[in-house]
């Protein structure tokens, strides 16, 4: 094995079993874990997604992703996992897409996946790789495989997605639960709902990638398509889903706020046809840009006045830490959010709106504010940074070590067991 492929002392191997594709438009914490790891000296190997809900067999897109995955998944198969940087590889699973709460294709699907990831660790020399899973569905993928800590990484309510078999979730994460070795989740509500299944259950917040947004405090430069949209403007960015988004809020502060620019960066989620969305399309001060990629959106957030998370409040997003909240901060953007229930735990630079006045008033305090100092946006930002937040997890996979975060905001005491 060339040396360039050998761990370096302090790092190790990883198999990550993510819920998304690893050039999904829209980064999550799996890519960011995956990313981290490799940069502290480890090996990954991330299993893209085998997918969690039945396809539609009218859904048109449905059908073009069956097809990407079965391509993929046959590529991957055929040439091994591709490599997407140094110590770090793809492996897209091939797997019967149909009927997965049939025993018979949940074992056959396994047992391929199974069989892939043993033969590519055994090709790269993986030594007892730890398993770093965010999908419930991959105990039996792994059973014959020499393994260190099993690893769930807990960061959405799975259950509560919309079209998801959640009696079948909830008893693949019940078993997954109790099968691993530590269990982290991104809010406090994910560890009340894990803690009973596993006492060494420990809670760490979403964090940011401080190089990558916090350039934008120094910039004065502006998107082209952003320089003739008018101040204050107020910046959404991510899926426009209409079950994570409170759509009819917005349309009421619009309302409210003729001149105020509202700018909406991404795309609706596949299959949503929302009506109000179709209605804010009409208003000459609210702007949908479309899609833009992580690489461009620092640029994006340094022309922005405040960062919002107008989210809607059930039972996914009860359960859900914005990956963004950090990253308005990292960038210089004071946050307005609805009460989310991550809110209680930490409020600097972030103002909160439950109705349509209260929404367009925590607004006018932040612009009358302003944008977030150098100095405030580390401050505020703190060490909620993804290598810092790894690190912190790594002290309770590493066989013998301990760590304590009781008064630190990456990291919770309740619920440990090794104290």
């Amino acid at each position: 094995m060339p040396d360039s492929e050998k761990n370096s002392q302090a790092g190790g191997d990883c198999i990550l079993f993510s819920t998304a594709d690893w050039d999904a438009p829209y980064l999550t914490n799996k890519q960011h874990t995956a990313r981290t790891l490799t940069r502290l000296g480890w090996r990954v190997l991330y299993v893209e997604s085998p997918g969690l809900r039945s396809p539609k067999v009218a859904s048109a897109s449905d059908w073009a992703r069956i097809w990407r995955r079965l391509w993929r998944g046959l590529c991957s198969n055929v040439i091994g996992p591709w490599r997407c940087a140094r110590n770090t590889w793809v492996l897209s699973p091939l797997m019967f897409p149909f009927k997965h709460h049939w025993p018979i294709v949940r074992s056959v699907n396994q047992s391929l996946l199974g069989w892939s990831v043993a033969r590519f660790a055994r090709k790269r020399g993986f030594v007892d790789p730890v398993i770093w899973t965010y999908h419930p569905f991959m105990l039996d993928s792994v059973e014959r495989l020499p393994h260190g800590p099993l690893v769930y990484h807990c960061v959405d309510d799975l259950a509560a997605v919309p079209g998801i078999d959640k009696a079948m979730i909830d008893s693949a994460e019940r078993e997954l639960l109790r099968e691993s070795s530590v269990v982290f989740t991104t809010t406090t509500r994910l560890l009340e709902k894990c803690l009973p299944f596993n006492l060494n259950t420990h809670y760490f917040g979403n964090v940011v990638d401080v190089a990558h947004f916090g350039p934008t405090l120094t910039s004065n430069t502006s998107p082209a398509d952003i320089e003739a949209i008018p101040h204050p403007r107020l910046v959404y960015h991510g899926v426009l889903s209409d079950f994570k988004l409170d759509f009819s809020l917005i349309l009421a502060v619009v309302n409210m706020t003729p001149a105020w620019q509202w700018i909406f960066i991404g795309d609706e989620r596949e299959g949503q046809r929302n009506e109000v969305i179709s209605q804010l399309r009409e208003y000459p001060n609210v702007h949908f840009i479309g899609y833009r990629s992580y690489e461009e959106l620092p640029s994006y957030l340094r022309a922005m006045s405040v960062g919002l998370l107008p989210s809607a409040l059930n039972d996914y997003t009860r359960s859900m830490f914005p990956m963004k909240f950090f990253e308005y901060l990292a960038a210089g953007l004071p946050v307005v959010s609805t009460p989310l229930d991550f809110i209680p735990e930490r409020s600097e630079g972030l103002e909160v709106g439950g109705t349509p006045h209260e929404f367009v008033a925590a607004i006018a305090r932040q612009l009358q504010r302003g944008r977030l100092t150098a100095n405030e946006s580390r401050a505020y930002v703190g060490d909620n940074t993804w290598d810092a937040r790894i690190e912190k997890m790594l002290d309770y996979i590493r066989p013998g070590t301990g760590f304590d975060h009781s008064d630190g905001w990456c990291g919770n005491s309740k619920g440990r067991s090794n104290e």
